[in-house]
């Protein structure tokens, strides 16, 4: 049995359209222990929705996972991140448009960048996308949780149109797709 003393959790933060959609998803997953909606990539300190939301900021809406690697691997939440938003649109997930939207992996290791971009490289070559993936993949930088409405936003507001109507299908998806990997 593996001791607190011994349990090493790991970061990731991704960006992949609205950050509503990623939180609701990996929230679900056993080993991700915490999900925070936030920005990041930008030039702006301290950015505000409405400051990420116009464009101007240049920061992208993402989600900071921290997991535990014993339970569910990296390349696990990679799987899960390319399953449930279009990583060929640029700056773009559906009706959202603009930069705050890019798809993204803000890696906190040498070899989460590694990963990713072999993750990748293995998605084109399988060609599962009519274009080829546009996934951004950097080193992290600052990150700023995002306001406390945002936090658990599904959860809180699922009956809100935007949730039932975009929302609630990635969610019905990751469920379908990795019902193995749900918390229990």
């Amino acid at each position: 049995m593996q001791s607190d003393a011994d349990h090493k959790s790991e970061i990731v933060t991704l960006g992949g359209g609205c950050f509503w959609c990623l939180e609701a998803v990996f929230e679900e997953l056993a080993g991700v222990e915490r999900v925070e909606s936030g920005y990041t990539a930008g030039k702006a300190p301290n950015p505000t929705y409405e400051e990420v939301c116009s464009g101007t900021s240049g920061h992208a809406e993402v989600v900071q996972l921290t997991f535990d690697p014993a339970v569910i691997s990296y390349r696990d939440i990679l799987q899960v991140f390319f399953t449930i938003h279009d990583p060929t649109t640029l700056n773009r997930q559906g009706n959202d448009q603009g930069t705050q939207y890019r798809s993204a992996i803000y890696t906190h290791t040498p070899e989460q960048a590694a990963l990713a971009v072999e993750v990748i490289a293995e998605l084109n070559a399988a060609q599962l996308w009519d274009a080829p993936i546009v996934t951004e993949v950097a080193p992290a930088g600052e990150f700023f949780r995002a306001e406390d409405y945002h936090q658990e936003y599904y959860r809180n507001h699922t009956n809100q149109p935007y949730c039932q109507f975009v929302v609630a299908p990635k969610v019905a998806k990751a469920r379908a797709a990795f019902a193995a990997k749900l918390k229990k």
